[in-house]
């Protein structure tokens, strides 16, 4: 199976978060499970941690590290996603997150999130 990780879903991991539900952390450290970080997650973290609403040891720089010594892939931003958004109803605004959802129907993945908003739309997702 493919995951891909809500920004939310791999802070909590990488912090070890009692935040992070059991199953997504059996998801997560299965070792026969495809996990993915999209780099808008990583855009996301970024806009955030120069504000001083995320906090996290190391930075981006030694988020990104992490990310790829766990196993993870960084997806990049695909055309295919981008039209995915169109294709999209408007339930709510968070564009990190429509592309998200978008990413995760576009290449049949199943999205490790505790967001409602994502969960409202036709996509699957484990929490």
């Amino acid at each position: 199976m493919k995951y891909l990780l809500d920004t939310h879903a791999f802070l909590y991991y990488f912090e070890d978060s009692d935040k992070l539900s059991e199953t997504a952390a059996n998801i997560i450290e299965d070792a026969d499970t495809q996990k993915y970080v999209s780099i808008a997650s990583l855009w996301e973290f970024a806009v955030k941690y120069s504000t001083g609403k995320l906090r996290f040891e190391g930075g981006l720089s030694h988020l990104c590290e992490i990310i790829k010594k766990n196993g993870f892939t960084i997806l990049p931003i695909m055309q295919r996603y981008l039209t995915g958004i169109i294709e999209l109803p408007f339930i709510h605004r968070d564009p990190f997150d429509r592309l998200l959802i978008a990413t995760a129907k576009a290449d049949g993945m199943i999205i490790l999130t505790v967001d409602e908003n994502i969960q409202k739309y036709d996509v699957p997702y484990i929490w």
